[in-house]
């Protein structure tokens, strides 16, 4: 049979009609999907999501396969292929710096700090029963820091030069689409202190997170996603994987439309993000050790030690992770520990917590955030962030009292004070003077220029210590929580940017200086 254009035309729009009205009744009869089947806690009421027909969901084409957007969990920004993230965002932040002002960016950042802050103890709970790590209370206190205290728009300043040849003004440009990498220690609170720093930047952001807190770190990005939306932002400005994996990883690095890539983790991220090419921001290891001086409040000194280190079972990388004291104090400094939930580790005991929480190093494989292998031992996995009285009831012993620490008197070469044990096991080293103090916390601090903490009421001890230490952070007096605005001054970032240089990072550290040049005295008015 011959046909006709026409002929073909017709059959064409008759399939076309027939595919779309089935799909439509298919969407229409599904049932609505609730972000309950992320693993809801006992008591806590999920996120509910709309189901979107599949005939008016968006359709995401990229190098290898053009389909649509199938489910609720790529309806609110988790993807099954990492290329289909990477594309849905692409044309997020498009349409997000071409249509929406400062004024949206910020409307849609408060109603991201607003669905944090509201699903905080959900948030808390699902890092906390996935990753088993940590103290859940500690984690609250996390998600609204990092909620609250991540700057946003007012982080971009706009500079200005006026003079007889014109006017020039300098300002904060986005980049476009960040590939993001966040760490097991603090998944969903990355995700949320990035996000809002990027989003305020004008930007969109893809994340490979770390495969042991997908499931959290999914609820996270579906929540941010909702709350954009609800405040009319575009779809998919936040966006994952639902599987990470290391190839995933390489997708997001090699994909031309990733203009800069965030990594919050160790130093092998780090390197490999700088390896590619692009411009990469990397936040790295930590060490952070602590001095108290005989001229400190030691009892002071002793609480504000016992909150940083204690913090989350020992797990941020600003976290006190060793103490030199001078000896004229520091019997002094170990009795205010233990009045404030220290338990003090005899000789026997701490070689009975050396057996199981730390291995000997038979391979090059990194457990914490810093790694060298010139160094016998590595902390074993599985007792990264795990509570103080677990250490002791594995040991047999049945502490009197709630402990939020163990402490222990050791030498400078100890493993305790060498590894970053992101444990809650605190060494302390007895030292003759200051010096040898500074000399001895450098040392034990590696190069990572990280972070450092210091008692003292002398300016000129304080002002020694922090000029040969060289860290990004450096807390006087106060809980390493301080450095990141929990209890101190100043805004909150869980990317702490020492090897690139950035820093403590915010929306600022996430764009691009633009210069616009008005000259020929250009809008000079001013003779």
């Amino acid at each position: 049979m011959n046909m006709t254009e026409k002929d073909i035309e017709i059959i064409v729009q008759s399939v076309l009609h027939n595919v779309e009205s089935a799909l439509g009744k298919s969407a229409s009869a599904s049932p609505s999907v609730s972000a309950g089947s992320v693993a809801s806690g006992e008591g806590i009421k999920p996120v509910q999501f709309k189901q979107v027909p599949v005939s008016q969901q968006e359709t995401v084409k990229s190098p290898n396969r053009n389909r649509n957007l199938g489910g609720a969990e790529e309806k609110w920004g988790v993807f099954n292929h990492m290329e289909d993230a990477i594309e849905a965002s692409y044309r997020a932040q498009m349409e997000f710096v071409k249509h929406f002002q400062l004024k949206d960016r910020e409307k849609i950042i408060t109603a991201i700090r607003e669905a944090v802050v509201r699903e905080k103890e959900v948030l808390a709970r699902k890092v906390y029963e996935e990753t088993k790590i940590g103290r859940y209370e500690d984690k609250v206190a996390k998600h609204e820091l990092a909620a609250l205290k991540t700057p946003g728009t007012e982080d971009l300043k706009t500079e200005a030069f006026s003079g007889d040849n014109g006017l020039t003004i300098v300002e904060r440009a986005p980049y476009g689409l960040i590939g993001a990498v966040t760490p097991v220690t603090n998944p969903t609170e990355t995700i949320i202190n990035n996000a809002i720093g990027m989003l305020a930047a004008g930007n969109a952001v893809v994340f490979n997170v770390h495969p042991s807190s997908k499931r959290s770190c999914a609820y996270a990005v579906q929540l941010i996603n909702k709350a954009i939306t609800e405040a009319g932002g575009p779809h998919h400005l936040v966006t994952m994987v639902k599987e990470p994996t290391l190839d995933t990883l390489q997708t997001l690095i090699d994909s031309p439309k990733v203009k800069l890539l965030v990594g919050t983790g160790g130093p092998g991220l780090v390197q490999t993000l700088l390896k590619s090419g692009k411009k990469a921001i990397g936040a790295g290891a930590g060490n952070p050790p602590v001095i108290v001086d005989d001229t400190a409040d030691l009892e002071h000194a002793a609480r504000s030690i016992i909150e940083g280190a204690a913090f989350d079972n020992n797990l941020l990388c600003i976290a006190e992770k060793e103490v030199f004291v001078l000896e004229s104090v520091a019997d002094d400094l170990i009795f205010h520990m233990l009045n404030h939930g220290a338990y003090m580790l005899g000789q026997h005991e701490v070689e009975q917590v050396m057996a199981f929480a730390l291995e000997e190093q038979g391979n090059e494989q990194n457990r914490g955030c810093g790694f060298n292998p010139q160094r016998h031992y590595q902390v074993s996995k599985d007792w990264i962030g795990q509570d103080a009285r677990l250490f002791l009831e594995h040991i047999g012993v049945q502490p009197p009292t709630e402990v939020k620490l163990l402490i222990c008197d050791v030498e400078f070469d100890h493993p305790f004070v060498q590894l970053e044990q992101m444990m809650p096991v605190l060494p302390i080293v007895r030292v003759k003077t200051l010096d040898e103090a500074i000399e001895k916390a450098v040392m034990a601090e590696h190069g990572n220029r990280h972070t450092a903490i210091m008692h003292s009421k002398n300016v000129d001890h304080l002002t020694k210590f922090a000029r040969a230490i060289q860290t990004t952070l450096f807390v006087k007096n106060a809980s390493s929580l301080a450095g990141v605005g929990y209890g101190g001054e100043g805004h909150t970032t869980m990317t702490i940017a020492g090897p690139t240089g950035e820093g403590v990072t915010s929306a600022k550290t996430f764009t691009r200086e633009r210069r616009c040049v008005l000259a020929e005295g250009g809008f000079r008015i001013i003779g």
